[in-house]
């Protein structure tokens, strides 16, 4: 029996590595989740690579549950990469429209491109992918698809993301080892917002948030472009840590504590509600009583932190409190009890819980889930940019070489 046409996206984050497949439905650019599969992750802290060997072995084991469950081998992934590492700037393009009847065509857009890429990125730091926003015709500025118009002086305006050369290196090398091929190596809020983020948002003004286990990443868009990007080095994780200080009680307690009885939403609870830590510990046996009230504070303290770093990342383009689509919110951490009410009042923006779209008939519930969300936005961008989508990938994707590089590198250290 053929293998299906399968595209699996490979979401590597600080706590958790999680793989969805997609099978793509022959005739058309439907879709069907085929499996998803996740693991608790090793050697990797805050997005960077830490340790070559524990990270190749969560890798196998989490594809290996993929294989289990959809019954073929992955051979190949669309990988997300994400970290503190990754870095954006602003670029601009020019070149002379090259026909005779000056009527642009994709080879001028794709120079112009080429040409915003030159810019002097910082030393060990790698394009990872060039995001033109608007073009401009002999000054006529706004432009979104130039080809086929006519103008002598084609100008384009870009965003450049760039990541750790060490880092992108690092982290194909692991796959690679795991025994998978690299499709495509995509800034992870890039892709999550294919999976989260409508048209419609992206035109009116729209913010995507991740909160990880160890960052929380941050995408804006507005009319349908990318205005902002950023990393930033709070995660869930932290507001666990707080916790396991605060409560004098285990990690992996405090864990316990966070997802079952924590809120950030202190105004939701009573001073008299008190739990027993115990009940969450499989190591304390004393009872030991404790408000809801003092976990809730510790909770709120933390997670108001997270939501004035993220506001403060708006201020800096001027859209605190400006966005009409408001935010989005994915990643684990954004299921913490009280996390949505608590960032309304603060950011002072409609805040919205971050469920991929368009799976009403997916079987694997668990794809649902926010946390699934850049996994789902991975699979979903390899389908969008197989195929018919050759410019879309040359105007996202100038990693390809150093896969490329990697790829033949690492072949020829195989016995």
């Amino acid at each position: 029996m053929a293998q299906p046409d399968i595209i699996t996206g490979l979401d590597i984050g600080s706590s958790n590595i999680r793989a969805v497949i997609l099978e793509r439905e022959s005739g058309g650019g439907g879709f069907s989740v085929v499996g998803a599969a996740e693991r608790y992750a090793e050697g990797v802290a805050k997005g960077m690579v830490t340790n070559i060997e524990d990270l190749v072995s969560s890798l196998a084991e989490v594809l290996e549950q993929a294989e289990r469950m959809t019954g073929f081998g992955i051979e190949r992934a669309v990988v997300g990469i994400s970290g503190t590492h990754i870095k954006t700037l602003e670029s601009s393009g020019v070149v002379a429209v090259s026909k005779a009847d000056k009527e642009i065509t994709e080879e001028d857009v794709a120079r112009a491109i080429e040409a915003a890429q030159a810019v002097a990125t910082p030393a060990n730091y790698e394009i990872l992918h060039v995001i033109p926003k608007d073009f401009a015709i002999d000054n006529q500025t706004g432009i979104k698809d130039p080809v086929g118009m006519t103008g002598v002086r084609l100008e384009v305006s870009a965003q450049i993301v760039m990541g750790l050369s060490a880092q992108i290196k690092n982290l194909t090398k692991c796959v690679y080892r795991a025994g998978v091929d690299i499709d495509d190596l995509v800034f992870g809020m890039l892709a999550c917002a294919e999976s989260t983020l409508t048209k419609k948002q992206k035109e009116l003004g729209v913010a995507l948030v991740n909160v990880g286990a160890q960052t929380t990443s941050l995408i804006v868009y507005e009319e349908g472009d990318v205005l902002h990007t950023a990393v930033i080095p709070v995660g869930a994780n932290h507001i666990t840590a707080d916790l396991a200080i605060g409560l004098r009680t285990s990690f992996e307690t405090a864990e316990a504590i966070k997802l079952e009885a924590a809120s950030a939403d202190l105004k939701k609870v009573s001073k008299r509600d008190e739990i027993d830590l115990s009940k969450f510990s499989s190591t304390e046996k004393e009872k030991t009583l404790v408000s809801l009230k003092h976990i809730a504070e510790i909770t709120q303290a933390r997670a108001e932190e997270i939501l004035n770093l993220i506001d403060k990342e708006l201020k800096k383009i001027d859209r605190s409190g400006m966005l009409p689509a408001g935010v989005i919110l994915t990643g684990g951490g954004s299921k913490l009890n009280g996390f949505l009410d608590l960032a309304k009042e603060k950011l002072k923006l409609p805040v919205f819980l971050g469920l991929p779209l368009g799976l009403d008939n997916c079987p694997i519930d668990k794809v649902r889930d926010p946390a699934f969300a850049p996994a789902l936005g991975l699979a979903l961008w390899g389908i969008q940019n197989a195929g018919g989508h050759q410019r879309r990938r040359l105007e996202f994707s100038s990693v390809d070489e150093v896969i490329d590089k990697m790829k033949g590198w690492f072949k020829s250290l195989l016995p």
